[in-house]
């Protein structure tokens, strides 16, 4: 067994790596995309001050993000399947980037409304891009390992986020975090369009590792099939109510968690930073635990359907105690409850 491990790993350094390099440029583009739609909830409590929008004004100025970021997807989710990746990636990544260094020259409700609506169609492009990217360097058997690898910087992002912008915003002031957060896209960019080319024109892909990526490719044109088409199956029903469901919260934590822990738990922007990164980093060990919860069940059981739903269900029982939050008012009760919440979640 040992001696067929090693051989596994000798073989595939001799097919080359370089498709790995791409996959770490997704990573990176999602790292950066988390953190540029969080740093709104994380500067809210300085932003009422200043702007002196309202709860309803903030929630609406949320609500528009997440309107262009619902267009945002159907939009880029066609087009990144006819168009060059490497266009339509740089050109998200140019578009969300400038929203998100803009957000330092707006200075009213319908100003910062503006700004979030054009961060949230251009944000919206990175997962259809990322996920058509992947399918055009990897082989089949590789595609589930490189989009889990590079979908944790979704994770990442809301991890070094509340590291990174309180300690920012109190030094620096909100607008400058702006900018720099919007700025770390474009160094980005610069690094995306001198290394990309597709596999078969890149001088640092062998034939050896071009061959491997188109090893198991379909020689059969896959047929369109139609929405309606989609909308028979009751397992397309099922998965459109559990997301609708379920989206909803995680938006809630990911816009509105600061701005509660600001006015309920009486935390400023400076120590903001330690309690979230302990949500987020429950999250990212829920997001794993219940990956390998299912997958367990199912080795044990040898009953997909029925291991999932114990996963599942299990983790509904974990958001339970979001229900008593009004009942503690310590800070790390909170901050557990929330992180078990999002965990689950």
């Amino acid at each position: 067994m040992k001696i067929l491990e090693v051989r596994s790993v000798a073989d595939q350094t001799a097919v080359g790596r370089y498709r790995w390099t791409i996959c770490a440029l997704i990573f990176f583009a999602t790292t950066i995309n988390y953190m540029d739609r969080q740093m709104l909830g994380l500067l809210a409590p300085l932003l009422q001050k200043d702007i002196g929008w309202n709860q309803v004004q903030y929630a609406q100025t949320v609500m528009v993000f997440t309107v262009a970021y619902a267009v945002g997807l159907a939009t880029f989710g066609r087009i990144a399947d006819r168009i060059s990746t490497k266009v339509v990636y740089g050109s998200a990544m140019t578009m969300w980037s400038l929203a998100a260094m803009l957000h330092a020259m707006a200075a009213t409700v319908p100003g910062f409304a503006a700004v979030r609506g054009l961060l949230g169609f251009g944000e919206a492009a990175n997962f259809p891009v990322a996920i058509r990217t992947t399918a055009v360097w990897f082989p089949k058997k590789e595609r589930a390992l490189a989009t889990g690898l590079w979908n944790m910087g979704a994770t990442v992002g809301g991890i070094v986020a509340p590291a990174f912008v309180p300690i920012a915003a109190v030094m620096w002031g909100w607008r400058a975090t702006f900018i720099v957060g919007g700025a770390a896209g474009f160094v980005w960019l610069a690094v995306w369009l001198l290394v990309y080319r597709p596999p078969a024109e890149h001088s640092s892909v062998s034939k050896r590792e071009l061959d491997y990526i188109n090893s198991d490719r379909d020689e059969n044109v896959e047929q369109p099939v139609g929405w309606l088409s989609v909308l028979k199956y009751r397992e397309t029903w099922a998965f459109i109510f559990g997301k609708l469901l379920t989206d909803p919260v995680w938006w809630f934590y990911l816009f509105w968690l600061p701005k509660w822990l600001n006015e309920s738990r009486h935390i400023d922007i400076g120590n903001l930073g330690l309690p979230l990164i302990v949500i987020y980093t429950m999250a990212s060990v829920g997001s794993v635990a219940g990956g390998w919860l299912s997958s367990r069940l199912m080795q044990r059981s040898h009953k997909p359907n029925v291991a999932r739903k114990i996963a599942m269900g299990v983790c509904a029982l974990c958001v339970l105690p979001i229900a008593t939050l009004s009942l503690f008012q310590s800070l790390w009760y909170a901050v557990f409850a929330v992180g078990l919440a999002a965990a689950a979640h």
